[in-house]
């Protein structure tokens, strides 16, 4: 049973920019990789759709190190909570009950 061959981000991304930019053909680029023309097409048409993603990840991971930095305060508040906490709760537990005359 023959497999599939598997190629790299980096090699797909570099095909298709061989293409975009005018340097080679599509049918140059099959011929020279010993790759199928509708392969190299889905290429193609997945890299100008996901063209846009490349912008909204300079956003995305502005709003993602600001919200772990919140999250990270919210774990440190609730630590010390936690452990004063623990520390009233063991001086509750030791102090004598009072003495009734």
């Amino acid at each position: 049973m023959a497999k599939y061959r598997t190629f790299p981000p980096e090699f797909k991304a570099k095909v298709v920019l061989e293409i975009l930019t005018g340097a080679k053909s599509a049918a140059e680029v099959c011929r020279e990789y010993r790759l199928k023309d509708s392969l190299v097409s889905r290429w193609k048409q997945e890299f100008l759709l996901d063209a846009a993603k490349v912008f909204q990840h300079q956003d995305g991971s502005q709003d993602t190190e600001r919200r772990i930095a919140e999250l990270e305060r919210l774990v440190g508040r609730l630590t010390l909570q936690l452990e004063v906490a623990k520390k009233a709760s063991s001086l509750l537990a030791q102090t004598p009950p009072p003495n009734e005359r």
